[in-house]
């Protein structure tokens, strides 16, 4: 079932949607502080005013004063109108709350933090903080400044003014580690502060980096817990046992066989509970919460019960609960609504979700183990990080991973993934030292855009191997929100290459990759040494190599069936040699005579004694064995992983080589290219959209289009839409000859072998010909007897390119380059890039099509000007990056000359923008 996940959709299923239509319900948002907690973000409303009083009143002297300016300690009738009454448009404010209790015990919403700006000229507004003395130096006022800023660049402030006294240097570290670039001067014993609010670089690079801060932190709350409480459906009725019933006895029976180091109490046992360490029985929610309290909560029990769970749990110190068990959004709205309400619930009383449909999680550290998941036996100890959705994929993988031998630092089953995801698990693993290796299996990617900033990143000091269900990455599993996808399949590859992320096909693939990065070191090169049982197996595992991109070694050798110790002692010496080869293959498969295990222990001795990169293929070993295992100089334990292939041995090897390599390129710097004006371009549109009739955008004018581009420093060649010989000649004599008449029909424009296009014309005579050629073309093509047709000067001879750009509501900006012509289209010869992009991401797109060499000089022709053409489409990834209201824009011909670029023709469309997944300011799903 495909779930909606619109923000308008979400907005929509807000459990406090209000009536207002003028209620920004889209700036709703759930955020994570920088402890890891979470917190609700809103609109201040009428309503808020007794909380609003009661924040001041409990605010200390010097906070009211740094605020007001004065000991303000309880707020006016006036002064509280004033404050609470506001159109959200020129007067806007934002309130944190999360749920209390007032007096008599009744639930209530406090306010802890308010952001609130002015405006006080057309583009301009003064901006003011006030934080709740008990979450300063949480970050709460660094998060309510970037949704500040988006409220107001949506309302067009361009601008933030402020009024702060210099003993607040808190306040003043807001703005200044902000990331934006702030002016300020002191005047008359007050700090005048100013700034503009358009995303800088390093404003981005700021919120990236608080948002990897408290996700991680976050995420190392739900790893490191101890104390974790079972809420289970209580003993069966009458009706039998239902799922919930079975996933509670599950963790319980789990518990009792191994619980690790948790203590884990339950609170609605299924059914009797052992008598075992680390197990204990709660009578009642306050016995559950009493004591030392609880880190941890796993909910099995039904959705209504579930969220009624989670307002118990909040305000008692947990961090995070784990929903076992289904029946959410996978079972239509109304299940889409109950998930909501339950991850709403949950954030405001400050824990993240794991789940619904969760396997659990699990971690191995020592003396700190955490066994809060459904797996039977927990997998043994390593350094893979393991992450996954759906509980079904969590028992495959532990599975496999038993099998194999294959230790984990920690393995999360997210399920329905309604909050917690990959991307909080890699920004956690990043900075876990226990963890080396990140595997990915992902039934769906909710946020494109967020992954690969964070693989990027990621990958840059740790492998990240990732598997995606159904490959193209657009298959929605029930119960899943993602939102709609119109990107062609081959653009989540490109995203992937461009994160720097090893593919894997599939689980078997993904675990033959993590034994290669598990245990040897990342290899130098890609010359490949094979030592193989006989010639013609180095053959084929040659062949294989080639195929997997390595270089196949002067060094390789093959040892016969009946070879000696000194034999394999000398072929293994050679392989392994100082620059004898990077990597090595060892495949040792014999006919008739057994395998005695002498080439095994040569090649893990050498192994371990070089460092050298080695996988094997030996029959009747797999996964980690014991026999291709030896001790390094330094003392340190070395595994050759073993493979029931050669092919799958190769193909390991050569996807861990290929990331080997990614690791030492120049990744290269966002491109940001000089003369381009996003402030300009975006005044533009929005006057252009505010014009629109209707509500599916508009198609620009050739005018807007060049004065659109020309904010980017794209220079668009003018034409002139001519109907007659007369008109043609006109544009002609007017534009300078010679010049080339093309038909205005998206059918024929580019279509030279049918005649919808005619260049170098050299006269009025030649022009007037061509005119009633083409008119006779669209009349038996078209059937049009009156065809519009351009008029434009003739560009310097080149080869033509296109360059595309569009807005996918999943991926969000995307950007494609190709050759320009018919069999770029049929053969998809096209790059694709997700912006931001850098410099090497551009020179990538340009050199990786098939027809590349066009346009390094193929057949004996001059090169084109790839400089001036790199410009371009980078040009136009920014101008994609910073409008999300260009629906779809066409570069079609960009004519790669000699010299320079002509930009002969373009088509912009707009339509208003919705808000994009990875926007400028931090927010959790749902």
């Amino acid at each position: 079932m495909d779930v909606p996940d619109t923000p308008d959709e979400q907005a929509g299923a807000r459990q406090h949607a209000r009536p207002d239509p003028d209620y920004p319900v889209a700036w709703e948002a759930d955020v994570v502080l920088r402890d890891g907690t979470t917190m609700h973000v809103r609109p201040l409303r009428p309503d808020d005013a007794d909380a609003i009083q009661r924040f001041q009143e409990a605010q200390s002297e010097r906070s009211a004063y740094f605020r007001f300016f004065a000991p303000v300690r309880r707020l006016t009738d006036r002064e509280l109108n004033r404050l609470t009454h506001l159109d959200q448009r020129d007067r806007v404010a934002l309130v944190a709350v999360r749920p209390g209790v007032d007096e008599a015990g009744d639930p209530r919403e406090d306010v802890l933090g308010v952001a609130r700006y002015d405006k006080v000229a057309p583009a301009e507004a003064e901006v003011a903080f006030n934080i709740a003395d008990a979450m300063q130096g949480k970050g709460l006022g660094s998060v309510l400044l970037e949704h500040v800023a988006a409220a107001a660049r949506e309302r067009g402030v361009r601008r933030f003014t402020a009024d702060v006294l210099p003993q607040n240097s808190s306040m003043l570290a807001v703005f200044r580690d902000a990331g934006y670039a702030v002016s300020q001067h002191l005047d008359d014993g007050v700090v005048s502060v100013a700034f503009d609010l358009d995303p800088t670089e390093r404003s981005r690079e700021v919120m990236a980096d608080r948002e990897h801060r408290a996700e991680a932190r976050s995420m190392q709350a739900l790893l490191t817990a101890r104390r974790v409480l079972l809420v289970g459906p209580g003993p069966a009725g009458p009706g039998g046992a239902t799922p919930e019933h079975h996933l509670a006895q599950r963790v319980v029976d789990v518990a009792a066989a191994d619980p690790g180091d948790t203590l884990l109490t339950v609170l609605g046992a299924p059914g009797p509970v052992p008598d075992a360490d680390g197990l204990r029985v709660a009578a009642s929610w306050d016995d559950a919460l009493g004591g030392e309290g609880v880190d941890l909560a796993l909910l099995s029990v039904p959705p209504p019960a579930a969220v009624e769970a989670v307002r118990r749990l909040a305000g008692r110190g947990v961090r995070g609960v784990v929903v076992l068990a289904a029946g959410y959004a996978e079972t239509g709205p109304d299940g889409l609504a109950r998930q909501r309400e339950l991850v709403r619930a949950a954030h405001a009383g400050g824990m993240r979700v794991v789940g619904p449909a969760s396997f659990g999680l699990l971690t191995t550290t020592p003396d700190a183990r955490l066994h809060a998941s459904l797996a039977e036996r927990p997998p043994r100890a390593g350094v893979v990080g393991m992450f996954c959705q759906s509980a079904p994929a969590a028992v495959t993988l532990t599975r496999t991973l038993e099998r194999r031998g294959l230790g984990v630092s920690a393995l999360l089953s997210a399920g329905h993934r309604a909050d917690v995801s990959g991307n909080d698990l890699m920004q956690y693993w990043q900075d876990d030292p226990r963890t080396a290796v990140v595997c990915l299996y992902l039934e769906s990617i909710g946020n494109p855009r967020k992954f690969s900033r964070i693989a990027r990143r990621l990958a840059g000091v740790k492998p990240v191997v990732v598997v995606v269900a159904g490959q193209s990455g657009q298959v929605v599993p029930p119960g899943h929100a993602v939102r709609a996808t119109r990107a062609p399949r081959r653009l989540l590859d490109e995203m992937l290459r461009q994160s720097g992320v090893i593919r894997a096909e599939n689980t078997h693939q993904l675990m033959d990759v993590a034994q290669v990065l598990a245990h040897q070191p990342l290899p130098a090169g890609g010359r490949v040494g094979i030592l193989a049982s006989s010639a013609a197996l180095a053959a084929l595992v040659a062949e294989a190599a080639a195929t997997a991109g390595l270089v196949v070694a002067a060094s390789s050798d093959f040892l016969p069936p009946d070879a000696t110790d000194e034999q394999i002692a000398q072929v293994t010496d050679a392989l392994y040699a100082p620059g004898a080869c990077d990597v090595v293959v060892a495949v040792d498969v014999p006919v008739v005579v057994p395998r005695t295990g002498a080439v095994a222990r040569a090649v893990a001795e050498a192994a371990a004694r070089t460092g050298r990169t080695t996988v094997a293929s030996m029959l009747g070993l797999s996964g980690l064995p014991d026999e291709l295992a030896a001790t390094g100089p330094d003392g340190t334990p070395v595994r050759i992983p073993a493979f029931s292939t050669p092919e799958d041995a190769v193909t390991a090897l050569g996807k861990v080589v290929t990331y080997a390599r990614w690791r030492t390129e120049d990744r290269g710097t966002h491109v940001r290219p000089e003369g381009t004006d996003a402030r300009r371009a975006r005044k533009l549109v929005e006057g252009w959209l505010a014009a629109a009739e209707g509500g599916d955008g508009r198609v620009l004018t050739q005018d807007q289009t060049a004065e659109l581009l020309g904010c980017y420093g794209v220079r668009l060649w003018r034409s002139r839409t001519v109907r007659t010989a007369e008109e043609a000649v006109a544009a002609a004599d007017a534009l300078g000859w010679p010049v080339a008449l093309k038909t205005a029909s998206t059918a024929l424009r580019h279509r030279t072998d049918l005649g919808g296009v005619r260049l170098d014309i050299a006269d009025a005579a030649e022009l007037r010909a061509d005119v009633e050629r083409m008119r006779q073309v669209a009349l038996e093509v078209l059937g049009e007897d009156e065809p519009a047709m351009e008029v434009q000067a003739m560009a310097p001879v080149g080869v033509p390119c296109v360059i595309r750009s569009g807005e996918d509501p999943l991926f969000g900006p995307k950007v494609s380059f190709g050759l320009a012509g018919d069999a770029t289209d049929l053969l998809d010869d096209v790059a694709y890039g997700i912006p931001p992009l850098t410099d090497v991401d551009v020179a990538a797109m340009v050199r990786t099509v098939r027809a590349a060499p066009r346009l390094f000089g193929y057949g004996g022709a001059p090169e084109a000007d790839i400089d001036a053409l790199e410009d371009v489409l980078a040009r136009v990834s920014v101008l994609a990056d910073d409008l999300p209201e260009l629906a779809s824009l066409e570069l079609y011909p960009v004519v790669a000359g000699s010299v320079g670029v002509s930009v002969l023709h373009a088509v912009v469309r707009l339509r208003s923008g919705a808000q994009r997944a990875d926007a400028p300011r931090r927010a959790l799903p749902g």
